[in-house]
């Protein structure tokens, strides 16, 4: 099926809304639109709703054991998370406490040259009315593409960052039809997502390709 942006992004919204206010009921009509509100603000900042990031994404910067974790966990540092909803450039988590230790887990991330990742506890309830909303923010050093996505000038720093060192261990090359989900994200198409425009996808693709071409990670191995 083909990529369709636009449809995805309407999807996505509708899902948040839906995962992150339907169950709201024993708020009063006040609390409930201010819920509402609130979410419509951090959409506006997030960004559409993924399935997940690229595996270079700042929010994954502590994965450093895999190249294919693809959401943030406890793999790359984070505590705390329940009942999560990602965006291009954030998420919403909503843990049945305070909420503390994804704020502390957080703050303990190691820094990188991208972006700056921080988070907040919100006053206004998400999810449930019993759990504590919390909003990690990735906040890029550099500006975006004007349609929202990575630029180059980011995207391919943080691919060489996260996928060099691997030429030490891999044994096998992996094509980009294997690899364009962790390098997209999902949703996706060929060569672009949610995050990735076509043109920025594209020399992605070139570079990856060039990259596996030099048999530093080993024999390309062909996926049927």
């Amino acid at each position: 099926m083909a990529f369709r942006a636009y449809e995805s992004i309407k999807d996505g919204a509708a899902f948040a809304e839906k995962y992150l206010l339907s169950k709201l009921t024993d708020l009063t009509e006040k609390e409930r639109e201010r819920s509402r509100q609130k979410l419509m603000d951090l959409m506006d900042i997030l960004g559409p709703v993924v399935d997940f990031y690229p595996a270079w994404h700042p929010l994954l910067v502590d994965a450093k054991q895999h190249y294919d974790i693809v959401s943030p966990n406890s793999e790359c540092g984070y505590k705390g998370l329940d009942h999560t909803v990602l965006f291009a450039n954030g998420f919403i988590t909503c843990p049945y406490d305070d909420g503390q230790s994804v704020l502390d887990s957080v703050f303990n991330l190691s820094s990188n040259s991208a972006a700056t990742i921080f988070a907040e506890r919100l006053t206004e309830k998400l999810y449930n009315s019993n759990s504590t909303a919390i909003v990690v923010y990735c906040q890029w050093d550099k500006p975006l593409c004007g349609d929202g996505t990575i630029p180059p000038s980011l995207a391919v720093p943080l691919l060489l960052e996260k996928m060099l060192p691997y030429w030490k261990s891999s044994k096998y090359a992996e094509t980009w039809d294997s690899m364009s989900e962790v390098i997209l994200g999902k949703p996706h198409g060929k060569r672009s997502s949610l995050l990735i425009n076509q043109e920025t996808g594209l020399i992605l693709k070139k570079i990856w390709e060039s990259l596996i071409n030099t048999g530093m990670y080993g024999p390309i191995q062909i996926r049927h």
